[in-house]
C-alpha cells in the first residue's frame, strides 16, 4: 500500500512513517500549493491512500464522485509533530482495518469507515 501525505501532515510524521518502510509522498514536498482536486488526481494516478486532516476530502469523494484508492482522515487534537504518523503506523499495524477502497475518519477515541466505491 502506498501514502500520499497531504500538505497538512507535519513532515515529522510523513519522514516517521518512510523510516518505517511506507511508500510515502508528501504533497509539500513533491507539489507544494496544488488543490485538493489535483492532490485526489496525483492520489488517483498513482494509486495512493491519501492521508489529510482536512475534512473536505468527504466531499470531494461523496458528493464530487472521486474514487481514490483510500483516504484516512485524522481527526487529532493538540499532538507533537511525529505523532501524526506514529497513529497511522499503528493503525496500519493493528490489522484491524483495511484502508483501500475505504473512507477512514480515525480519532483517538473512534475509528469509522465507509466504501468509497
Amino acid at each position: 500500500m502506498k501514502f500520499l501525505a497531504n500538505e497538512n501532515i507535519p513532515l515529522a510524521s510523513n519522514q516517521y512513517l518512510e523510516k518505517k518502510g511506507y511508500d510515502i509522498i508528501h504533497v509539500g514536498v513533491v507539489n507544494s500549493s496544488i488543490t485538493d482536486e489535483e492532490v485526489m488526481k496525483l492520489a488517483i494516478m498513482e494509486n495512493r491512500v491519501i492521508i489529510t486532516f482536512d475534512r473536505d476530502y468527504g466531499n470531494l469523494v461523496f458528493r464530487d464522485g472521486y474514487q481514490p484508492p483510500g483516504v484516512i482522515y485524522l481527526r487529532l487534537q493538540d499532538y507533537p509533530p511525529i505523532y501524526p504518523g506514529e497513529f497511522v503506523h499503528a493503525l496500519i499495524e493493528s490489522d484491524t482495518y483495511m484502508f483501500e477502497g475505504q473512507f477512514t475518519v480515525a480519532s483517538e477515541n473512534h475509528i469509522r469507515q465507509r466504501k468509497i466505491k
